[in-house]
């Protein structure tokens, strides 16, 4: 397969890719009218009515401890030990960009987009399930978080595909440069650079 082709394939997985990102915004759309929930400055608003529907579902703090296995428990402390890195991460990972980035001229990335924790409103969970959830939200949102401002920073100072691929590459990957290709490094990583702090400063995904 030639590189025009690979280049071709991955065109038309981006293109997908915006067309699937219509798709699943027209259906959280119909989910908040079938759920009767509706979003205001990105908090969730439901109808009174579904709060009371979602309290007919809604297990009890002492039954859910007392129904719990406990293996479950047990582990418990070790789950929750995971916050120490995580909020040292979040810490060291904000502070990074919001110096580096600035000096490099990298669009920031929007933390806010990334850390979305909201599952605590949800009236059916209770008090346990909504911290779970919320930590939960909270250390996935955190390695996506992280994660772009990774690739950013790959993207700025080091655009080299590896010769092995990744099982899960970021999305940044597909335009970085070969492996090898030694000409096309020293003539693009400048160019690439230059392009990166044209581009203005932008709060999500999209870069």
């Amino acid at each position: 397969m030639s590189v025009s082709s690979i280049d071709n394939i991955v065109k038309r997985l981006r293109k997908l890719q915006e067309e699937l990102e219509q798709e699943i915004e027209q259906l959280l759309t119909e989910k908040q009218q079938q759920f009767s929930y509706s979003l205001e400055k990105r908090k969730v608003r439901f109808e009174q009515s579904m709060k009371a529907l979602q309290r007919r579902y809604k297990i009890g703090a002492f039954r859910y401890l007392r129904d719990a296995r406990i293996g479950h428990l047990l582990t418990i402390p070790i789950i929750y030990l995971a916050i120490i890195p995580f909020v040292l991460l979040d810490l060291t990972a904000t502070i990074y960009q919001q110096i580096c980035f600035r000096v490099y001229g990298i669009p920031l990335v929007g933390r806010s987009s990334y850390l979305v924790i909201d599952r605590q409103q949800l009236a059916y969970l209770n008090i346990f399930q909504k911290i779970n959830c919320a930590y939960c939200g909270y250390g996935n949102g955190l390695i996506e978080y992280v994660r772009e401002i990774v690739a950013r920073t790959e993207q700025y100072w080091c655009p080299i595909k590896h010769a092995r691929r990744t099982p899960d590459p970021h999305r940044l990957v597909d335009g970085f440069i070969d492996y090898g290709d030694a000409e096309a490094f020293g003539e693009r990583l400048k160019a690439i650079q230059k392009e990166i702090a044209s581009l203005k400063n932008n709060s999500g995904s999209k870069f």
